[in-house]
């Protein structure tokens, strides 16, 4: 068995990748002047959609052996928990720092203008745990990587990267490593 998750192939829901981009909704400017906001919330609320969805992000780690799924705040919040679910993992989120009430490790990162960072929990993961990184969308790949930073650090295997969608004209496939993510969606 391959050590890199498998490409999602639609299968028996051919018709999937076409229903989640007509309920995409780009917002432009936001959250600034020229970028356009590509909006999941249409998709989550369709609930036979969003269980489509879930399906097809869990898909190519299956059998992979995820004992944890970290959701990236916060929309791989909303999916992160329901790929647990269909993977049987556990869940924890990578939260901006001061959200989370124990004690936490934190990883900071670089952003266009400024830092950030996230934080998980000091026991949300640990050694032999083999570990899915979930989030809505892959831009640079910052926070997916601090993620990951996060995850080693506290000594459990990245596996992969499950996204609803990547951009793929920025390096965030590059910088994670291109056989390590499974996108839904790709622009």
């Amino acid at each position: 068995m391959s050590n890199s998750p498998s490409p999602f192939i639609p299968g028996h829901d051919s018709n999937l990748l076409e229903d989640v981009k007509a309920r995409i909704r780009d917002v432009p400017d936001f959250p600034k002047p020229g970028i356009v906001f590509k909006d999941v919330t249409p998709v989550l609320a369709d609930p036979h959609l969003f269980g489509r969805v879930v399906n097809a992000m869990a898909a190519p780690f299956r059998g992979r052996h995820i004992s944890k799924v970290v959701g990236v705040e916060a929309r791989g919040f909303l999916l992160g928990a329901p790929i647990a679910l269909a993977l049987h993992a556990g869940f924890a989120p990578a939260r901006k720092p001061g959200k989370l009430p124990y004690k936490t490790v934190t990883e900071r990162y670089a952003l266009e203008y400024g830092a950030d960072g996230l934080q998980l929990h000091e026991d949300a993961v640990g050694p032999g745990d083999r570990v899915l990184i979930v989030d809505d969308l892959l831009a640079t790949g910052g926070t997916a990587e601090a993620t990951a930073k996060l995850v080693t650090k506290l000594g459990a295997e990245v596996v992969g990267f499950s996204v609803l969608i990547s951009l793929d004209f920025l390096p965030g496939r590059e910088r994670l490593g291109r056989e390590k993510v499974c996108a839904l969606l790709s622009y």
